[in-house]
């Protein structure tokens, strides 16, 4: 006789990409992004959500962001940019900002995708600090299961002069293989509607980088709840 308790995995909300059939990422969770349009995928999922931006980089490369390409998809002025000068140290921010829940988005750029135990720590991370989204951007695609969604992100040809994008979802948790394509008229038609979930602010982030591993993130706040 078959006597275990099966638990069924609790729902979390959705984060909405853009309008109507868009896809969702889930919070609380590490998704990655790769390809030459990784960082549009990660300025979408921003402009959906309130709040700071907190946008790790390594320190030595030498290619930055423009933030005047930004207002597009969110203000620059939400932008919070750090960039660790050792390569530990971009999983390490990512974790501990995603802990403290001061930020609704973490985007990460490791030098490689991270194996089984850093996804792990970093969803347990997000879990305590009230269900951030955690977005990382490795050069190339990784292969632990432990990611929630990974995603292929590549630029379409423009349409009428407006450049577009697709993003292509590989199979695993989130669910089966997904194409979603997108231009910047709908991520102007997104901004102008909510993405479902309550805009709540967070508090400032009060650090910049692992540069001295005493420093500890502000309290977390309360995690934004969806909107009735």
């Amino acid at each position: 006789m078959n006597i275990s308790r099966g638990f069924a995995p609790a729902l979390r909300p959705l984060l909405p990409l853009g309008p109507d059939r868009a896809p969702g990422l889930a919070l609380g969770r590490a998704h990655e992004a790769t390809g030459p349009a990784a960082a549009v995928f990660a300025a979408l999922a921003a402009g959906r959500l309130s709040g700071p931006v907190l946008w790790i980089r390594p320190g030595w490369r030498r290619d930055s962001l423009h933030p005047e390409a930004l207002p597009p998809f969110f203000d620059p002025s939400r932008l919070v940019l750090t960039a660790p000068m050792r390569g530990a140290d971009i999983l390490w921010t990512a974790e501990e900002a995603l802990r403290s829940g001061a930020a609704p988005l973490v985007v990460a750029e490791p030098e490689a995708a991270p194996g089984l135990t850093p996804l792990r720590r970093l969803q347990l991370a997000a879990e305590a600090g009230g269900n951030p989204l955690c977005l990382l951007l490795p050069p190339e695609a990784g292969s632990s299961g432990a990611v929630e969604s990974r995603w292929r992100c590549a630029p379409l040809p423009s349409r009428g002069g407006k450049p577009r994008w697709r993003f292509e979802r590989a199979p695993g948790k989130a669910g089966p293989p997904l194409t979603w394509e997108t231009g910047l008229e709908d991520v102007r038609a997104a901004s102008a509607r909510p993405a479902g979930l309550q805009k709540q602010p967070f508090a400032p982030i009060g650090f910049s980088g692992p540069a001295g591993r005493g420093a500890r993130p502000p309290t977390p706040p309360q995690a934004p709840r969806a909107a009735p």
